[in-house]
């Protein structure tokens, strides 16, 4: 049975904070499920293209259950130091929970106001988490040029997300499944409506990659590149400071 909604009520961050509160324990499951296990594939695609920036600190923004933190940890080299940085302490609570874990820094934190010094960092990464901090465009640059100020000069931001198929019949067929599935599934899982009527909403409305692109640049980073996956159903984005 589906218990009550956990409303629409409020806006901005303090909604999609309570969002993830409400899922934290059911989050990284759903996931796999609704994407048929893709975002695992997609996921270490992009940890793949990340850890080429070497270096000895990274930062894995919005890590939510720490998933990509974890990838992140399975290929560093000895002495990397790998921040794990989520404003939501429900899911920071689930990601420390994992044994692989035990060397991650965590990090509870605005990504907008990080506590990372200027020029400090080599490698930032962010999974399935552009969705749910575009609550204005204005707000994902900003957000972005966060990154940008806390990279070192030739330190790369890496993106993941869900994107818009440039063919028609493409963007029709994962319109069609997230409009079936995405909310019916994860509902029936969470027993909550809302979180997956929200993350529903996001997909659809999301950049297609050559826009997010633009808005990588506007943050700052000059040398922005992509990789549609799927179809174009997910993209991963990569920008290095100059």
């Amino acid at each position: 049975m589906i218990s009550p909604d956990i409303g629409m009520s409020g806006s901005g961050a303090d909604f999609v904070q309570r969002i993830f509160r409400n899922v934290s324990g059911t989050y990284e499951p759903i996931n796999h499920i609704i994407t048929l296990g893709l975002d695992i594939v997609w996921r270490r695609k992009a940890i793949a293209t990340a850890v080429k920036a070497g270096g000895s600190r990274w930062a894995d923004m919005c890590t939510g259950t720490g998933e990509t933190a974890v990838y992140l940890s399975h290929l560093s080299a000895k002495g990397t130091i790998i921040y794990a940085v989520d404003f939501s302490l429900p899911m920071l609570k689930e990601a420390k929970k994992k044994q692989e874990t035990a060397d991650i820094v965590f990090v509870s934190s605005d990504i907008k106001k990080l506590p990372f010094p200027d020029n400090s960092l080599d490698l930032i990464t962010m999974t399935f988490a552009s969705r749910n901090i575009n609550l204005t465009r204005d707000i994902l640059v900003r957000s972005f040029a966060e990154f940008y100020r806390v990279l070192k000069p030739g330190g790369r931001f890496v993106n993941l997300d869900t994107s818009q198929p440039s063919l028609k019949p493409a963007r029709k067929l994962l319109d069609l499944y997230v409009r079936l599935f995405v909310e019916f599934i994860g509902s029936r899982i969470s027993g909550m409506r809302t979180p997956y009527a929200y993350l529903t909403k996001t997909i659809l409305c999301f950049y297609p990659p050559e826009e997010l692109a633009d808005i990588i640049r506007e943050a700052g980073f000059r040398e922005t590149t992509f990789q549609k996956l799927f179809f174009g159903a997910a993209a991963v984005h990569q920008g290095i400071k100059q």
